[in-house]
């Protein structure tokens, strides 16, 4: 092909796209949800950086092939580094609930690099052997098609084998075959190790958003979410406030429902954090926000940290860092021992009067003509904590009174207390309240037993509680009130276990103790909210290897069946999640071999709801990549057309697993 002179623009094409690798290299902010995929990307994409550098020194002019290659590659980097670029700064509950679409973008990237990189012309841009290797090693490790690359590396290894020596022929065709072969075992472990953590979250957010009862049960996940998305401290609801911001202006009204479901859950990680803040529709601050906080007309070191408003009453914490009174209290008061700013543990909790800072912002006010925010006196606020201490100490003794109906109104008061206040359950704990309640499970009186329950169930929202319970040896009480006590009691024992199995000592600790079987039996049994509190509860528990097997012996997967056809209890999605998890069991998959539950997952993919759909075709998928049989029984039942349906009109999950079904689909024997 004719050559073309290398004008300044086209020299500088190669340093562009070195500075694209080199810029998405310098992002270290990645979400959680994406972290792990994001600097697989940068890493793979710093493979390229010899093959580059080897091209901008090669001097003679680029052919119109090697410039349309260029063009290709700079459309792929920059593709990938607006994703990159999302998910370092984008929402971070905006990434965990489209944490599907935003898997098919990185598919997106990667058929884009792919094709970009099909064709190199090695010898016009005079790249060396090894230079050529870390390519193929590039296309190895960013190939989706199995097939299509094994034939891509065989042309590849055939150019190899005519120009070097490093190989001889039957190590190239042994590497080759090596090499596709790796990856197709890391791929399916890789699929499989991202389904178990999607189905996880994904049953965290489902619990969250949706409020089937009053008793606040779901704070326990909301915690575990605020961890999990990295949403804990202020800097980062700062940080996540601005995303959602940005959001809601890009999106203009569209996915109204998405947008404030976003919203919605940014409320509850700030209630939790002690800070409130509001978003309106168009995404900037309240009105009454912006009358408070004059933010571009105050000096910066007279903003609290935390509300970025003036400070009227501000106090010093141990680590130096000056506060608003009232919001550092919230902080403090939300069970957080850290500095919001600096993250240091706080080695004290008091605080100082800032004097000579408040002397300064009145001044500075008195000058401005500004009007400080007039807040109510502490004094109040003191004596009330001081009361409050007093009657939680009282109540605590009072647990242990010989008059059963002290007893029984104490408990109850306990359990009030500890309902929605996360000071209040800290104070329980701290006052000792907890093991006289552990003791109390086994009193002999219903009533009794239903409101000890249901308090450490409340109590277990915190974090430090949970392994206190525990330790107290309340797992086993609780196992026995939900085989034997009162419905709500029984109710509430099942919410208990879900709260306390967070941690996973206690998911092995309530399967050792043999809290599976009344699970399984309320599931059964139980009224609308007991099966789904202990539908909650087995999803979590069954998240441990061992407990998968005693739910399955406790019969689980009869019980799962039934909940899919009753479709009024509207459990079809609990119920499909939990059997995605055993499916990956040996023995559930013999159990669910023994059902007629291929028929019933083929009828819910064709007439089911949009997310009904998508998770019974990913357990129908993994059901299949461990037996075919099953594959071939669900094409019998008519599965194929409507799956070719979900990959047009699903959700963006629904359709990678319809696309992964109805290419494994086409590999089987005996499929036309």
């Amino acid at each position: 092909m004719e050559g073309v002179s290398r004008s300044g623009n086209e020299s500088d094409v190669v340093g562009e796209l070195l500075e694209v690798i080199e810029m998405v290299g310098g992002y270290n902010g990645y979400r959680k949800t994406q972290r792990k995929e994001c600097l697989n990307m940068v890493r793979r994409l710093k493979l390229l950086v010899p093959l580059l550098e080897e091209t901008r020194e090669h001097d003679k002019p680029f052919s119109c092939e090697a410039l349309n290659y260029f063009a290709n590659l700079k459309k792929a980097l920059l593709a990938a580094k607006k994703l990159l670029k999302h998910c370092n700064y984008g929402s971070k509950i905006y990434l965990a609930l489209e944490s599907e679409a935003v898997m098919c973008r990185f598919h997106a990237v990667y058929d884009k690099l792919y094709q970009a990189l099909d064709d190199v012309p090695y010898e016009e841009l005079g790249i060396s052997v090894e230079v050529k290797e870390q390519v193929i090693c590039f296309l190895f490790l960013i190939s989706f098609k199995v097939n299509k690359f094994f034939l891509h590396c065989f042309g590849v290894f055939s150019k190899l084998m005519n120009e070097s020596s490093l190989f001889s022929h039957v190590q190239l065709y042994c590497l080759a075959d090596l090499q596709v072969e790796l990856m197709r075992m890391q791929l399916k472990r890789a699929k499989r190790r991202t389904d178990t953590q999607d189905i996880e979250l994904a049953m965290d957010l489902m619990v969250v958003l949706s409020k089937t009862d009053d008793r606040n049960a779901d704070d326990a996940i909301l915690e575990r979410l605020a961890k999990k998305l990295e949403m804990h401290t202020i800097a980062d609801l700062k940080d996540e406030t601005l995303a959602v911001r940005k959001l809601v202006k890009e999106r203009a009204g569209q996915n109204a429902d998405s947008i404030q479901q976003i919203k919605d859950l940014l409320g509850k990680f700030k209630q939790i954090a002690g800070v409130e803040e509001t978003i309106v529709p168009d995404g900037s601050v309240s009105k009454k926000s912006l009358q408070r906080c004059q933010t571009m007309l105050v000096p910066h070191e007279f903003l609290c940290p935390i509300t970025l408003e003036i400070m009227t009453d501000p106090v010093i914490v141990a680590t130096g860092q000056t506060y608003e009174r009232e919001s550092i209290q919230k902080w403090l008061n939300s069970h957080h021992r850290t500095c919001p700013k600096t993250g240091q543990t706080l080695d004290h909790l008091s605080l100082a009067p800032n004097y000579a800072l408040r002397n300064l912002i009145l001044q500075w006010c008195e000058k401005n003509n500004v009007e400080l925010p007039k807040k109510d006196t502490n004094a109040g606020s003191d004596v009330a904590s001081a009361q409050l201490i007093e009657e939680i100490s009282s109540l605590v003794q009072n647990l242990s009174s010989c008059e059963l109906n002290i007893r029984r109104e104490t408990v109850m008061k306990i359990r009030l207390l500890s309902k929605e206040n996360p000071e209040h359950r800290v104070l329980i704990a701290n006052s000792g309240g907890i093991p006289p309640l552990v003791q109390l499970l086994s009193y002999p009186d219903s009533k009794i037993q239903e409101h000890t329950v249901t308090a450490l169930l409340n109590l277990s929202l915190d974090e430090a509680n949970k392994r206190l319970i525990a330790r107290e040896g309340a797992i086993p009480a609780i196992i026995e009130i939900l085989q034997n006590g009162t419905y709500e009691a029984r109710e509430n024992s099942a919410a208990a276990l879900f709260s306390l199995s967070m941690l996973n000592e206690n998911k092995v600790m309530v399967g050792n103790l043999n809290g599976i079987p009344p699970l399984v039996d309320l599931l059964k049994n139980g009224t609308i909210r007991g099966k789904k509190d202990a539908a909650t509860a087995l999803f979590n528990l069954s998240l441990n290897q061992g407990n998968k097997s005693r739910a399955i012996k406790a019969g689980i997967i009869p019980s799962l069946l039934k909940l899919l056809e009753d479709k009024t209890l509207g459990m079809i999605d609990e119920a499909l999640s939990i059997l995605l998890l055993l499916a990956s069991h040996p023995g559930g998959r013999n159990e669910i071999g023994r059902l007629s539950f291929i028929e019933t997952l083929v009828e819910i993919i064709k007439n089911g709801t949009p997310k009904n759909k998508e998770c019974a075709t990913s357990v129908l998928l993994e059901l299949g990549l461990n037996n075919s049989s099953f594959i071939l029984a669900a094409l019998q039942y008519g599965v194929y057309e409507h799956l070719i349906e979900i990959t047009r009109c699903g959700t963006n999950r629904a359709q990678r697993k319809a696309n992964s079904l109805l290419q494994y689909m086409s590999k089987c024997e005996h499929i036309p």
